[in-house]
């Protein structure tokens, strides 16, 4: 009686602690919806835009009516 007692235990057991594992980790963040946002808001500090200049650029940038600027080139 004793046996099937203990096997019954071991057995709870090892499926309680594979419930409780951690899911595996799951892919990366959601992806960027903007991936102009970042070059934009880069221009913008690079402009030192502030304020309501700075809203209007960034508005204007990821609506495509300013294009952000190359980055600076390698200097040799």
């Amino acid at each position: 009686m004793k046996l099937k007692t203990l096997i019954a235990v071991l057995g709870l057991t090892a499926c309680g602690a594979a419930l409780a594992a951690e899911p595996p980790a799951a892919p990366s963040a959601t992806p960027v919806k903007h991936p102009t946002l970042k070059s934009c808001n880069r221009e913008a500090n690079a402009r030192q835009l502030a304020g309501r200049q700075r809203e209007q650029f960034v508005k204007e940038c990821l609506a495509a009516k300013t294009p952000p600027a190359p980055p600076p080139a390698a200097a040799h």
